[in-house]
């Protein structure tokens, strides 16, 4: 359990944006209206303001063997010996205008550098230089060097890099890193209180739903270890018991997790949906899978009774069940729309009053009409240069149909939409945290907005007024030494169920299930 001194608790940083917008490809939103704020995309992009980049990033002067093969002759070298030789950062590299990509790293005796094990790591007085490497499935060699260059704040690192396979530079850029602590957040008066923090057995946790007394917490395989679903009882909120854990033979990448009545249903990457009677929460009994056969299907989402399945493959597409009878879901329909490529998919999706919300992927933010299930017409899209719509949620306030979006990737953050006239969707704010890190979940429940942002842990927001969303409490869930973290983007507070009881429900990836009290 977390101390209450590590409690971390934020005003947030909102930024509005009012910069030109880089793309018109926003097709179906029409003009701006009065008061929209402009759309910047998830990456904009920042040269950082080191010395050490190459004029052209094709010709790389640096080599991933010797750090003093990097110009680092303005560079502030002896400031990395007054940091912290200790750390997980997580890196914008950049090699070109408006081409970057994310990456990790973790110093200390177990450090890595995306994912792998550092061959070569310097963090003193005399430099900062870190090298990994991993073979290609064509054997070739691939290595990634970067040398720091400046400390410009507390828990940041700029510097440049290179890429050399089977020791041949390819190509150099520059990075720009923060370390994943909330070391310099500011104090809110509302705090966000943690109850309790339970271990979960399975995998790496990812979704949760609570109901009569118990959480359902699903899990995606970690390496050798499978994933699956963990029963907690959760009647002392303070004390989650464990009930039972199970998964279903060479079945166990489960991501998603809803339930109706005695019908518990999960989202499997092998199976589609399996459904799990839950008569008796404790010990779930094994019904069926659906729709039969082997189908993906990543998340899943219950309005009344119908039943949302969104399944990235092989169709990319998204079945709609009736669940009248929880225990026995009919198929009523395969949900399609025009897709941006062949890669896009319905990642999430929210149904409200009739309208189904897709969150799919490269294509965007979808608006369907689901009066009848055999006819669902797209009424509207939202759509940006590199997006990747990831989830939302959708309220009214103040007389509007207000949605709250957000991506997966470095710098995917929330957008605020009016989205009242599907065929004139309207960005009103957007709230950015670190560009290293992204956004993932979220839950609305009447005025409070509360997300699961990953490496930025639980943030709550007062959205009352939907163009001034207003932080009013957080907590960081990621702890950078935890024994299963890693430098990977997917690290942090990844899902949540607010369910009315009084407490919020959290999962997150390294630490497993955290209990709140509902601020």
């Amino acid at each position: 359990m977390k101390s209450l001194a590590r409690l971390a608790l934020s005003t947030g940083a909102l930024l509005l944006s009012g910069c030109s917008k880089d793309t018109p490809e926003v097709p179906d939103a029409g003009p701006p209206a009065t008061g929209t704020a402009v759309e910047r995309t998830d990456y904009v992009d920042v040269l950082p303001d080191v010395p050490c980049a190459d004029p052209d990033y094709r010709a790389p002067r640096a080599n991933c063997e010797d750090p003093g093969s990097f110009n680092l002759s303005g560079c502030d070298l002896a400031a990395f010996g007054a940091r912290s030789p200790y750390g997980t950062y997580r890196a914008v590299l950049r090699y070109h205008a408006e081409s970057a990509f994310g990456a990790g790293f973790r110093l200390g005796l177990d450090g890595t550098l995306m994912g792998r094990p550092l061959v070569r790591q310097q963090s003193d007085a005399r430099g900062f230089f870190l090298t990994a490497e991993y073979t290609m499935p064509s054997k070739a060699v691939q290595r990634y060097a970067l040398a720091g260059c400046r400390v410009p704040e507390p828990g940041r690192i700029t510097g440049c890099f290179v890429r050399c396979t089977n020791g041949v530079p390819e190509y150099a850029g520059t990075f720009d890193a923060r370390r994943m602590n909330w070391e310099n957040e500011p104090n809110s008066s509302f705090p966000l209180i943690p109850v309790s923090e339970t271990a979960v057995p399975l995998g790496d946790p990812v979704d949760v739903y609570v109901t009569k007394d118990h959480a359902y917490v699903v899990s995606v395989p970690r390496g050798t270890e499978a994933g699956g679903l963990s029963v907690f009882d959760v009647t002392d909120k303070a004390h989650p018991v464990l009930r039972t854990t199970l998964n279903l033979p060479n079945d166990s990448y489960w991501n998603g997790v809803w339930a109706k009545g005695d019908a518990l249903y999960i989202a499997s990457a092998n199976s589609g949906v399996i459904v799990y009677d839950i008569t008796d929460p404790a010990a779930p009994q094994y019904v069926r899978a659906l729709p039969g056969g082997a189908i993906n299907v990543h998340t899943v989402f219950v309005e009344g009774d119908r039943l949302y399945a969104m399944s990235p493959a092989p169709n990319g597409e998204t079945l709609l069940f009736d669940v009248a009878s929880p225990l026995d879901p009919k198929l009523l329909s395969r949900i399609s729309v025009p897709r941006a490529d062949a890669t896009s998919y319905p990642h999430d999706a929210f149904a409200y009053q009739d309208r189904l919300y897709v969150n799919h992927s490269t294509t965007g933010y979808v608006v369907l009409d689901v009066t009848r299930p055999d006819v669902t017409p797209v009424l509207g899209r939202y759509a940006f240069a590199g997006q990747y719509s990831h989830a939302n949620a959708v309220g009214t306030i103040g007389g509007r149909t207000i949605a709250f979006e957000g991506g997966e990737r470095f710098g995917a953050h929330l957008r605020v939409l009016d989205v009242t006239d599907p065929a004139r969707i309207r960005l009103l704010a957007q709230v950015k945290k670190r560009a290293q890190t992204s956004i993932h979940n979220m839950v609305i429940k009447g005025t409070r907005l509360y997300v699961a942002w990953y490496h930025e842990g639980v943030r709550v927001f007062d959205v009352a007024d939907p163009a001034l969303p207003q932080e009013i409490a957080s907590f960081d869930t990621f702890e950078e030494f935890h024994p299963r973290s890693t430098d990977s983007l997917y690290q942090g507070a990844i899902g949540m169920r607010v369910p009315g009881d009084g407490y919020v429900y959290v999962v997150d990836l390294p630490s497993g299930l955290f209990v709140f009290q509902e601020p």
